[in-house]
């Protein structure tokens, strides 16, 4: 028996518009389960696209810079309803989060110095340790294969938290190693490769019946095409960040902002973790915007959000606006530091699809393009885990110590400033989370909730 006896029916722009709409309003546990989430709304339930061409699709996705997930709905709407589709769909799987995450960093600006709303944020950020530390685990299972993959992920932790190594050089670096390594040795740097096609009816799907009947020229590529796709979307992403630097100066708020997602929307491969981790170092060290713990703060907000995680950039942007308002009232600054930096770390996502889907098949097939965004990933995860122990030294320690020589160096704890409070919340997070598989959400409110009852200044 066929698995797909009917075929789908092709769906007409406004119906896409309308489940793109409800993707964007459901897509809440980070990647995973926004990914999960599009599988079954787009291949099991309406069959839009296959299943081999699904996860050729989000193979791609994988090794761009940005939110893997949006620019997944991005290539699924581009194959469905071209140019307008995709921009429908990425559009729409941002908008909902994006809204709720503006209200909830002008609440932030406002309140979060109220005692009640600083304990609840001593539970978030135990919380937000755990998932990172979840995280670190996750994609460390996915990446480090081999000793060679495990060799990297240490290198670029010690590069980043040692030698203080800023984090597009370690990026460049691991791409070099896999470079050359998938020439020396290609069983250690080779990329994974896709299982067999698999599905049981190949041609049932939507774009798939569309490919055989040569509805979808869009998708063969050309250099005519590839051309204009630039034209048209560097200055759309580039545009404002250049008039603001020439409006407004090299060093405002806005030029910095606009300059720091601008470059982190091209080098943080990994997703959103990998972005926080870039985004800190500057954000917080660079800038001063942010206090260490207040990126743990815009994280955990992130999280009770639907769409990409990534969004916690659109927090950093508002504060770091709100803080250097000029002559614009503070909350108006931190609306408009909000969208641009919402515009320099999405808009970036529709070009690498627009431009890059045409080409997918060939990327794929080359094999050292492949082992070097492979060492990529694996520097990813010493990158993640550098993370997870900044936010452990800023979470569970109310003091750390710089030990440098010649300005090259860690920051360690200083032990006599644990926090108990923090380290067992951070604990007890973990375990639900790692042990008992308790989803991100509810283990940010149980510890939000134990904040309020054992923070200093709680219930």
């Amino acid at each position: 028996m066929d698995r797909f006896p009917d075929p789908p029916a092709a769906p007409t722009f406004a119906e896409a518009a309308r489940v793109w709409a409800m993707i964007g309003v459901l897509s809440f546990g980070g990647p995973a389960g926004q990914i999960a989430l599009m599988h079954r709304e787009l291949v099991e339930r309406r069959r839009w696209i296959g299943e081999q061409r699904f996860l050729h699709a989000l193979n791609y996705c994988m090794l761009l810079p940005g939110p893997e997930a949006q620019q997944l709905a991005i290539y699924v709407g581009w194959l469905l309803h071209r140019t307008a589709g995709g921009l429908v769909a990425g559009l729409l799987f941002v908008l909902p989060g994006a809204l709720v995450m503006l209200a909830l960093s002008a609440t932030y600006a406002a309140y979060h110095d109220a005692p009640l709303v600083e304990a609840a944020f001593f539970g978030v950020k135990a919380a937000v340790l755990a998932i990172v530390v979840e995280a670190v685990l996750r994609i460390g299972r996915r990446a480090l294969r081999n000793r060679a993959m495990v060799a990297i992920a240490a290198a670029s932790f010690l590069g980043i938290y040692v030698l203080n190594l800023p984090f597009p050089l370690i990026v460049l670096l691991a791409a070099l190693v896999g470079w050359i390594g998938a020439r020396r040795a290609p069983g250690l740097f080779g990329a994974g490769r896709s299982g067999p096609e698999t599905d049981a009816a190949p041609s049932a799907a939507v774009v798939d019946q569309m490919f055989e009947r040569g509805l979808l020229a869009h998708a063969e590529p050309t250099l005519r095409r590839s051309l204009g796709v630039l034209a048209a979307w560097l200055p759309i992403w580039l545009g404002p960040v250049v008039a603001l630097l020439l409006i407004t100066g090299p060093h405002s708020v806005w030029t910095q902002i606009g300059g720091l997602f601008s470059v982190m929307a091209v080098v943080t491969f990994g997703g959103a973790y990998a972005a926080l981790a870039y985004v800190a170092q500057a954000a917080v060290e660079a800038y001063g915007w942010l206090a260490p713990g207040e990126m743990a703060d815009g994280l955990g907000l992130a999280e009770t959000t639907p769409g990409p995680l990534i969004l916690v950039l659109q927090f950093v942007g508002f504060i770091a606006a709100h803080r250097a308002p000029g002559a614009l009232d503070p909350l108006v600054a931190g609306g408009l530091g909000s969208l641009l930096a919402l515009w320099t770390t999405f808009a970036p996502c529709f070009l690498w699809i627009f431009l890059g889907a045409p080409y997918v098949e060939a990327l794929r097939a080359n094999v050292r393009v492949a082992a070097a965004l492979s060492a990529v990933t694996a520097a990813v995860v010493g990158v993640i885990l550098n993370l997870a122990v900044w936010f452990a030294l800023h979470v569970v320690f109310r003091e750390v110590t710089p030990m440098t020589i010649h300005g090259i160096g860690p920051d360690l704890p200083v032990l006599a400033s644990i926090d108990w409070r923090a380290a067992a919340l951070a604990a007890g997070a973990m375990v639900a989370m790692l042990r008992f598989k308790l989803g991100m959400a509810p283990t940010l409110l149980a510890c939000a909730l134990l904040g309020l009852l054992i923070a200093p200044g709680g219930a």
